[in-house]
Protein backbone atom coordinates (compact mmCIF):
# COMPACT_ATOMS: atom_id res chain seq x y z
CA UNK A 1 0.00 0.00 0.00
CA UNK A 2 1.45 3.57 -1.18
CA UNK A 3 2.03 6.03 1.57
CA UNK A 4 1.34 9.20 -0.18
CA UNK A 5 2.78 12.79 1.05
CA UNK A 6 1.67 16.10 -0.72
CA UNK A 7 4.64 17.77 -0.06
CA UNK A 8 5.02 22.06 -0.62
CA UNK A 9 8.19 24.07 -0.94
CA UNK A 10 7.43 27.13 0.07
CA UNK A 11 10.04 29.65 -0.85
CA UNK A 12 10.57 33.27 0.02
CA UNK A 13 11.66 36.18 -2.20
CA UNK A 14 13.90 38.54 -0.03
CA UNK A 15 13.20 39.99 3.46
CA UNK A 16 14.30 43.16 3.75
CA UNK A 17 16.56 44.34 7.13
CA UNK A 18 13.45 46.10 8.24
CA UNK A 19 10.55 43.94 7.98
CA UNK A 20 8.67 42.53 10.31
CA UNK A 21 8.05 39.25 11.71
CA UNK A 22 4.26 39.95 11.16
CA UNK A 23 4.98 40.61 7.74
CA UNK A 24 7.29 37.66 7.24
CA UNK A 25 4.72 35.39 9.35
CA UNK A 26 2.09 36.80 6.84
CA UNK A 27 4.10 35.94 3.67
CA UNK A 28 4.33 32.40 5.22
CA UNK A 29 0.33 31.50 6.18
CA UNK A 30 -0.84 33.15 2.75
CA UNK A 31 1.63 30.02 1.03
CA UNK A 32 0.28 27.78 3.75
CA UNK A 33 -3.41 28.74 1.94
CA UNK A 34 -2.03 27.97 -1.23
CA UNK A 35 -0.89 24.76 -0.05
CA UNK A 36 -3.79 23.76 1.73
CA UNK A 37 -6.13 24.66 -1.60
CA UNK A 38 -3.44 21.76 -3.47
CA UNK A 39 -4.19 19.22 -0.85
CA UNK A 40 -0.66 19.26 0.73
CA UNK A 41 0.01 17.89 3.97
CA UNK A 42 3.50 19.49 4.65
CA UNK A 43 5.21 22.51 4.03
CA UNK A 44 8.92 23.23 3.94
CA UNK A 45 9.53 26.78 4.85
CA UNK A 46 12.96 28.04 4.52
CA UNK A 47 16.41 28.76 7.04
CA UNK A 48 16.21 31.98 8.98
CA UNK A 49 12.59 32.52 7.53
CA UNK A 50 11.55 35.31 9.86
CA UNK A 51 14.54 37.70 9.38
CA UNK A 52 16.76 39.01 6.73
CA UNK A 53 19.81 37.08 6.69
CA UNK A 54 21.32 39.00 9.13
CA UNK A 55 24.83 37.09 9.36
CA UNK A 56 25.65 39.24 6.23
CA UNK A 57 26.22 42.21 8.68
CA UNK A 58 29.47 43.01 11.14
CA UNK A 59 28.36 44.20 15.02
CA UNK A 60 31.16 44.19 17.56
CA UNK A 61 28.81 43.65 20.43
CA UNK A 62 26.66 40.60 19.24
CA UNK A 63 23.66 41.34 21.96
CA UNK A 64 22.78 43.96 19.52
CA UNK A 65 21.66 41.34 16.85
CA UNK A 66 19.35 39.75 19.49
CA UNK A 67 16.37 41.37 17.83
CA UNK A 68 16.94 38.69 15.05
CA UNK A 69 16.58 35.61 17.13
CA UNK A 70 13.56 33.67 18.78
CA UNK A 71 13.86 33.08 22.39
CA UNK A 72 10.76 30.41 22.54
CA UNK A 73 8.76 29.14 19.82
CA UNK A 74 6.00 29.84 19.34
CA UNK A 75 6.23 33.40 19.99
CA UNK A 76 3.56 35.54 20.17
CA UNK A 77 4.58 36.94 16.42
CA UNK A 78 4.77 33.26 14.79
CA UNK A 79 1.65 31.76 16.49
CA UNK A 80 -0.59 32.41 14.14
CA UNK A 81 1.78 30.39 11.79
CA UNK A 82 0.95 27.64 14.02
CA UNK A 83 -2.59 28.20 14.30
CA UNK A 84 -2.94 28.70 10.31
CA UNK A 85 -1.26 25.45 9.53
CA UNK A 86 -3.07 23.62 12.31
CA UNK A 87 -6.44 24.80 11.06
CA UNK A 88 -5.48 23.32 7.92
CA UNK A 89 -4.07 19.73 9.13
CA UNK A 90 -0.68 21.16 7.55
CA UNK A 91 2.89 19.99 9.49
CA UNK A 92 6.07 22.02 8.79
CA UNK A 93 9.66 22.83 8.50
CA UNK A 94 10.46 26.24 9.92
CA UNK A 95 14.12 27.65 10.20
CA UNK A 96 14.82 30.51 12.52
CA UNK A 97 17.73 32.08 14.88
CA UNK A 98 17.49 30.67 17.89
CA UNK A 99 18.40 32.39 21.91
CA UNK A 100 18.55 29.85 24.12
CA UNK A 101 17.71 30.64 28.21
CA UNK A 102 21.24 30.71 28.89
CA UNK A 103 22.13 32.49 26.35
CA UNK A 104 23.20 29.80 23.82
CA UNK A 105 22.84 31.01 20.06
CA UNK A 106 21.81 28.29 17.42
CA UNK A 107 20.92 28.35 13.35
CA UNK A 108 17.88 26.18 14.75
CA UNK A 109 14.66 24.41 12.36
CA UNK A 110 11.47 22.70 13.80
CA UNK A 111 9.58 20.40 12.67
CA UNK A 112 5.68 20.50 13.58
CA UNK A 113 2.80 18.40 12.99
CA UNK A 114 -0.45 18.72 11.38
CA UNK A 115 -1.82 19.70 14.93
CA UNK A 116 0.70 22.50 15.46
CA UNK A 117 2.90 20.59 18.12
CA UNK A 118 6.71 20.91 17.52
CA UNK A 119 8.08 17.34 16.94
CA UNK A 120 11.14 17.83 16.43
CA UNK A 121 14.15 20.36 16.72
CA UNK A 122 17.33 20.63 14.78
CA UNK A 123 20.62 22.91 15.38
CA UNK A 124 22.74 23.73 12.34
CA UNK A 125 26.21 21.66 12.30
CA UNK A 126 28.07 22.89 9.83
CA UNK A 127 28.60 26.51 9.95
CA UNK A 128 30.14 28.30 6.98
CA UNK A 129 31.90 31.79 6.68
CA UNK A 130 34.24 33.36 9.27
CA UNK A 131 33.92 35.12 12.57
CA UNK A 132 35.67 38.72 12.36
CA UNK A 133 34.93 41.37 10.22
CA UNK A 134 36.18 40.57 6.65
CA UNK A 135 37.25 44.39 4.88
CA UNK A 136 38.28 42.28 1.49
CA UNK A 137 34.05 40.88 1.20
CA UNK A 138 31.25 42.86 -0.71
CA UNK A 139 29.43 41.77 2.28
CA UNK A 140 30.00 39.42 5.39
CA UNK A 141 29.17 35.82 6.23
CA UNK A 142 29.57 35.90 9.83
CA UNK A 143 27.63 32.45 10.71
CA UNK A 144 30.53 31.94 13.04
CA UNK A 145 30.14 35.17 15.00
CA UNK A 146 26.59 34.52 15.34
CA UNK A 147 25.78 31.40 16.03
CA UNK A 148 27.23 28.10 17.78
CA UNK A 149 27.83 24.64 16.40
CA UNK A 150 24.87 22.24 16.74
CA UNK A 151 24.49 20.07 19.40
CA UNK A 152 21.20 18.15 18.96
CA UNK A 153 23.33 15.93 16.15
CA UNK A 154 20.98 14.57 12.86
CA UNK A 155 17.64 13.06 14.33
CA UNK A 156 15.26 11.77 12.60
CA UNK A 157 11.01 11.75 13.50
CA UNK A 158 7.97 9.46 12.38
CA UNK A 159 5.24 11.87 11.28
CA UNK A 160 2.98 12.12 8.18
CA UNK A 161 3.81 7.90 8.39
CA UNK A 162 7.47 8.06 7.40
CA UNK A 163 10.35 9.02 9.01
CA UNK A 164 11.46 12.62 8.32
CA UNK A 165 14.99 14.33 8.80
CA UNK A 166 15.95 18.00 8.76
CA UNK A 167 19.29 19.77 7.74
CA UNK A 168 20.19 23.69 7.32
CA UNK A 169 21.97 25.24 4.20
CA UNK A 170 25.66 24.52 4.21
CA UNK A 171 25.09 21.18 6.07
CA UNK A 172 23.54 19.73 2.45
CA UNK A 173 27.15 20.07 0.65
CA UNK A 174 28.53 17.67 3.55
CA UNK A 175 27.63 13.60 2.74
CA UNK A 176 27.74 12.23 6.49
CA UNK A 177 24.69 15.10 6.69
CA UNK A 178 22.66 12.55 4.73
CA UNK A 179 24.36 9.09 5.72
CA UNK A 180 23.56 9.61 9.32
CA UNK A 181 20.03 10.13 8.85
CA UNK A 182 19.75 7.09 6.34
CA UNK A 183 21.26 4.94 8.83
CA UNK A 184 18.14 6.02 11.03
CA UNK A 185 15.99 5.31 7.90
CA UNK A 186 15.19 8.85 6.83
CA UNK A 187 13.14 8.70 4.07
CA UNK A 188 12.10 12.25 3.37
CA UNK A 189 14.78 14.94 4.15
CA UNK A 190 14.21 18.76 4.35
CA UNK A 191 16.23 22.16 4.64
CA UNK A 192 16.39 25.30 4.13
CA UNK A 193 18.68 27.60 2.97
CA UNK A 194 19.80 30.83 1.72
CA UNK A 195 22.75 31.02 -0.67
CA UNK A 196 24.56 34.43 -2.03
CA UNK A 197 24.77 33.86 -5.95
CA UNK A 198 28.50 35.13 -5.28
CA UNK A 199 31.32 33.10 -3.63
CA UNK A 200 32.76 35.81 -0.82
CA UNK A 201 35.91 33.83 0.01
CA UNK A 202 37.26 32.68 -3.42
CA UNK A 203 36.71 33.02 -6.53
CA UNK A 204 33.79 30.82 -8.43
CA UNK A 205 32.24 30.84 -11.86
CA UNK A 206 28.94 32.36 -11.19
CA UNK A 207 27.23 29.21 -12.71
CA UNK A 208 28.49 26.83 -10.29
CA UNK A 209 26.54 27.83 -7.45
CA UNK A 210 23.34 26.31 -8.94
CA UNK A 211 24.95 23.44 -10.03
CA UNK A 212 26.37 22.34 -6.73
CA UNK A 213 23.20 23.88 -5.18
CA UNK A 214 21.22 20.79 -6.97
CA UNK A 215 23.82 18.42 -7.41
CA UNK A 216 24.42 17.77 -3.90
CA UNK A 217 21.21 17.32 -3.11
CA UNK A 218 20.40 15.34 -6.32
CA UNK A 219 23.46 12.87 -5.14
CA UNK A 220 22.55 12.15 -1.99
CA UNK A 221 19.01 11.46 -2.35
CA UNK A 222 19.93 8.87 -4.65
CA UNK A 223 23.01 7.53 -2.95
CA UNK A 224 20.62 7.21 0.55
CA UNK A 225 17.49 6.79 -1.41
CA UNK A 226 15.53 9.43 0.37
CA UNK A 227 13.27 12.23 -1.02
CA UNK A 228 15.28 15.90 -0.73
CA UNK A 229 13.42 18.98 0.00
CA UNK A 230 15.36 22.20 -0.23
CA UNK A 231 13.78 25.46 0.04
CA UNK A 232 15.21 28.85 -0.43
CA UNK A 233 15.06 32.29 0.20
CA UNK A 234 15.70 33.74 -2.66
CA UNK A 235 15.94 37.22 -4.10
CA UNK A 236 17.71 40.50 -4.01
CA UNK A 237 17.81 41.00 -0.45
CA UNK A 238 19.24 44.01 0.74
CA UNK A 239 22.09 44.44 -2.20
CA UNK A 240 22.95 40.61 -1.73
CA UNK A 241 21.61 37.95 -4.29
CA UNK A 242 20.59 34.72 -3.00
CA UNK A 243 19.51 31.94 -5.53
CA UNK A 244 16.25 30.43 -5.51
CA UNK A 245 16.48 26.86 -7.20
CA UNK A 246 14.12 25.36 -4.71
CA UNK A 247 13.30 22.08 -5.31
CA UNK A 248 11.46 18.24 -4.28
CA UNK A 249 13.74 15.34 -5.48
CA UNK A 250 12.91 11.65 -5.31
CA UNK A 251 15.28 9.14 -3.92
CA UNK A 252 16.19 8.36 -7.76
CA UNK A 253 17.93 11.66 -7.48
CA UNK A 254 15.49 13.64 -10.46
CA UNK A 255 14.48 16.98 -9.68
CA UNK A 256 10.60 15.94 -9.50
CA UNK A 257 9.48 19.93 -8.99
CA UNK A 258 11.04 23.07 -9.35
CA UNK A 259 10.56 26.43 -8.61
CA UNK A 260 10.05 29.35 -11.59
CA UNK A 261 11.32 32.52 -10.04
CA UNK A 262 13.00 34.68 -7.08
CA UNK A 263 9.81 35.45 -5.30
CA UNK A 264 7.31 33.76 -2.60
CA UNK A 265 6.74 30.87 -4.60
CA UNK A 266 5.07 27.48 -3.66
CA UNK A 267 5.37 24.13 -5.14
CA UNK A 268 4.38 21.01 -4.74
CA UNK A 269 4.20 16.81 -4.98
CA UNK A 270 2.87 14.01 -3.66
CA UNK A 271 5.11 11.68 -2.81
CA UNK A 272 5.12 8.08 -2.27
CA UNK A 273 7.58 7.48 0.39
CA UNK A 274 7.50 3.61 -0.57
CA UNK A 275 9.79 4.89 -3.41
CA UNK A 276 12.73 5.43 -0.69
CA UNK A 277 12.61 1.39 -0.16
CA UNK A 278 13.66 0.32 -3.47
CA UNK A 279 17.16 1.79 -3.06
CA UNK A 280 17.59 0.42 0.58
CA UNK A 281 16.30 -2.50 -0.14
CA UNK A 282 18.69 -3.21 -2.75
CA UNK A 283 21.49 -1.20 -4.45
CA UNK A 284 22.52 0.86 -0.76
CA UNK A 285 21.11 -2.04 1.31
CA UNK A 286 23.45 -1.31 4.03
CA UNK A 287 23.31 -4.55 5.97
CA UNK A 288 23.84 -6.81 2.77
CA UNK A 289 26.69 -4.10 1.29
CA UNK A 290 27.96 -1.90 3.28
CA UNK A 291 31.34 -3.43 4.94
CA UNK A 292 32.87 -1.57 7.18
CA UNK A 293 34.87 -4.09 8.54
CA UNK A 294 36.91 -4.03 4.97
CA UNK A 295 37.33 -0.58 5.73
CA UNK A 296 40.41 -0.92 7.59
CA UNK A 297 42.16 -3.33 4.76
CA UNK A 298 41.34 -0.22 2.03
CA UNK A 299 42.85 2.19 3.98
CA UNK A 300 45.99 0.42 4.66
CA UNK A 301 46.35 0.25 1.08
CA UNK A 302 46.10 3.86 0.47
CA UNK A 303 47.73 5.32 3.53
CA UNK A 304 44.63 6.84 4.82
CA UNK A 305 44.49 6.74 8.17
CA UNK A 306 40.95 5.20 9.59
CA UNK A 307 38.42 7.27 12.07
CA UNK A 308 38.46 5.33 15.59
CA UNK A 309 35.03 4.18 14.95
CA UNK A 310 35.63 2.50 11.89
CA UNK A 311 38.85 1.13 13.73
CA UNK A 312 36.85 0.11 16.51
CA UNK A 313 34.31 -1.52 13.62
CA UNK A 314 36.98 -2.94 11.59
CA UNK A 315 38.59 -4.58 14.68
Amino acid sequence: MSRIVTIGAAQLGPIAPDESRASAVNRMIELLKQAGDRGCNFVVFPELALTTFFPRYYEEDISKMNHHYEREMPSAETRPLFEAAAERGIGFYLGYAELTPDGHRYNTAILVDETGKITGKYRKVHLPGHSEYDPNRPWQHLEKRYFEPGDLGFGVWRQHGGIIGMAICNDRRWPETYRVMSLKGAEVIVLGYNTPDVNTSAFEPNHLRMFHNHLTMQANAYMNSAFVVGVAKAGMEDGCMLIGGSCIIQPSGEIVSQVSSVDDELITYSADLDLAKMGKETVFNYAKHRRIEHYGTITTQTGVELPPELSEAAE
